[in-house]
C-alpha cells in the first residue's frame, strides 16, 4: 500500500524527502511523554519504519503528558508501545511498526536495525549506556530530557535539553552534559518538585526540537553538520538557545570515550544511501 497523503506543504524538504522518510528506520527508546510526542510527529512527516521499545504499561500518572493515551488505556493497563503504535497507524496505517515491551538492553537487535536512535528515557546512566549502544551500531543518537528544580519562595525552574551526537564526533561526556559528579548524584535526586517531574508542554517542545534535528539529518533541505547539536530550553522564560557549555569542544574532534570501532561510522551515507 502507498501513502496517498498530500505532502506539498513540506515540499521544501527536497524532491527526494518523501522517499527518504518513507524508507528511514527509527528506534525510539521510551514511549512516555517525550517519546509519544516524537512518534506522533514522525508519523505526520511521513516516516515509514519504527522500532518502539518500552517495558511499561500506562499508569494514571502518565495521562498528564502521554500523547494518544486515554483513561480507558489506564483501566486496561495497555502497554505504552501499543499506544504509540495506535497513534502512528491512525496517521500512517501502513507503517512498519515493531514493538518491544521490554528493556532496551533486551532489544538491542532493534537498535542495530535503525538508522537513527531517539533516547527518551530517565536517568543519566541509562542515557550514557544508550549512547554507547548507538556508537557501537554506528548511528546518530538524539536525546531529550527535562528537569524541574526548586528555586525557593514556592517557585520552580523548568529546564530541558535536546542533544544530537554523531558516530565519531563528540559524545555527551565530551560535551560535559554527562560527567562523573552528575552520574554519582543521580541515585539521590531526580528533581526537587517530586520524583522525575514531567509536563506535556515541555515534553512537546523538546520532542519538536528532536524531530527538527532528525529532519535536518535525513532530508536535504539544510546542509548536514556532522558534529553535534545541543539546544537548551529555559521553560520559565520560554527561550531555546544553543548550549554555551560545549564551546571548548571542536565540532569534529575525535571522541576519547568511544575511540574504538564502536565510535566510527558513516551515518549520512547509511541514511541517504539506503533510502535512495
Amino acid at each position: 500500500m502507498t501513502d496517498d497523503r498530500d505532502f506539498t506543504r513540506q515540499s521544501f524538504l527536497g524532491q527526494q524527502a518523501e522517499e527518504l522518510l518513507a524508507n528511514v528506520r527509527v528506534a525510539i527508546v521510551g514511549l512516555g511523554g517525550g517519546g509519544s510526542h516524537i512518534a506522533q510527529q514522525l508519523a505526520h512527516v511521513g516516516v515509514g519504519h519504527y522500532r518502539l521499545i518500552d517495558p511499561d504499561n500506562i499508569e494514571a500518572s502518565n495521562l498528564n503528558r502521554l500523547v494518544g493515551a486515554s483513561k480507558v488505556d489506564v483501566d486496561r493497563a495497555i502497554a505504552k508501545v501499543e499506544i504509540a503504535e495506535r497513534t502512528i497507524k491512525a496517521i500512517r496505517p501502513w507503517a512498519d511498526v515493531v514493538l518491544a515491551k521490554k528493556k532496551w538492553q533486551e532489544a538491542d537487535h532493534l537498535l542495530r536495525d535503525a538508522n537513527v536512535l531517539f533516547g527518551c528515557i530517565d536517568g543519566y546512566q541509562q542515557r550514557d549506556y544508550l549512547e554507547t549502544a548507538a556508537r557501537r551500531f554506528g548511528i546518530p543518537y538524539i536525546d531529550i530530557g527535562m528537569d524541574v528544580a526548586d528555586i525557593g519562595n514556592g517557585s520552580f525552574a523548568v529546564a530541558g535539553q535536546m542533544i544530537m551526537t554523531m558516530p565519531g564526533g563528540p559524545c555527551m561526556r565530551c560535551l560535559g552534559f554527562l560527567n562523573p559528579d552528575k552520574l554519582a548524584r543521580e541515585e539521590n535526586r531526580y528533581g526537587d518538585a517530586g520524583i522525575n517531574p514531567q509536563v506535556v508542554w515541555t515534553n512537546g517542545v523538546l520532542a519538536s526540537l528532536a524531530v527538527g534535528a532528525f529532519m535536518k539529518l535525513v532530508t536535504p533541505w539544510w546542509p548536514n553538520d556532522d558534529g553535534f547539536t545541543w539546544l537548551e530550553l529555559d521553560g520559565n522564560r520560554q527561550i531555546i538557545s544553543p548550549s554555551q557549555q560545549p564551546e571548548y569542544t571542536p565540532r569534529k574532534s575525535v571522541c576519547p570515550h568511544h575511540g574504538g570501532p564502536e565510535g566510527l561510522g558513516d551515518p549520512f551515507f547509511k541514511l541517504r544511501g539506503e533510502a535512495m
